[in-house]
């Protein structure tokens, strides 16, 4: 077993993490990066160190995770989701359920909470937001992000659901109270059921296929039937039917009744 292979294992043992589910080129190239900018010589050290030190473990998490969002992300399909995707879920349900996985610092379920304001009051806007890495979920929690974050924000929400603070922007509070994050690894813990959307964006491209089939089928249960899976830009599932789906539109998948 070569050293990055026992790695993996003592890793998946002590979190539960499997990074053989992730792609391993990718992935080693990243830790690897990341052990020799701390001055560690291999994967063995790194471990040793990290299971005594939680801020480098923090990191590890942090860099294992690819945090990298935005408010409203590649706009047009943000677009289609409000004015194709909720309407028409709202023809069936009043209230929806909504869960953004692999949320990461809280900009996917914020910009989901802001488009469904357009639908129903405040009251009655919930959103489970969820990720693996606690502390990135903690600043998600915080609601406070760079200017850069919110490129793609329209002038109106921004005006309306954000303040200006120095060189950031504070998420109002009235957003923040309709999501609530939780820890949850996808790949080992269970999904709650009867969705009427889930948001998963950018996130699948960096599993193995065996780990994304996994996951597709266990987003599938999680629908209820006519509910829909929307996923990043790169992520095009090749044969939704595979996974009880039909295509909705460009990267928007309905489970199929």
């Amino acid at each position: 077993m070569n050293d990055y292979q026992e790695f993996i294992t003592k890793v998946l043992k002590k979190t539960g993490i499997d990074l053989a589910c992730y792609k391993e080129a990718q992935m080693k190239r990243r830790l690897t990066s990341l052990y020799e900018k701390k001055g560690y010589k291999s994967f063995q050290e790194f471990f040793n160190a990290m299971s005594t030190d939680r801020a480098l473990f923090d990191e590890f998490l942090d860099r294992m995770t690819i945090n990298v969002s935005e408010f409203y992300r590649n706009g047009k399909r943000w677009e289609v989701l409000e004015k194709k995707i909720i309407p028409k879920l709202l023809e069936k349900n009043k209230r929806l359920k909504v869960w953004s996985a692999a949320c990461s610092t809280g900009e996917e379920p914020y910009t989901i909470a802001m488009i469904l304001t357009k639908f129903m009051p405040l009251s009655q806007i919930q959103v489970l937001a969820t990720d693996l890495d606690e502390t990135v979920m903690e600043r998600a929690k915080k609601g406070i992000y760079p200017e850069r974050s919110l490129q793609e924000v329209p002038d109106d929400i921004k005006k309306k659901y954000f303040t200006k603070d120095g060189i950031f922007y504070k998420v109002n509070d009235e957003i923040k109270r309709t999501v609530t994050f939780k820890k949850h690894n996808l790949l080992a813990d269970s999904f709650d059921s009867n969705f009427d959307l889930i948001v998963c964006r950018n996130v699948l491209i960096y599993f193995t296929e065996d780990a994304k089939e996994l996951l597709y089928k266990k987003f599938s249960a999680a629908l209820r039937p006519g509910g829909i899976f929307f996923v990043g830009s790169t992520e095009q599932i090749f044969n939704p039917p595979a996974y009880g789906f039909e295509t909705e539109d460009t990267f928007f998948y309905r489970k199929a009744k």
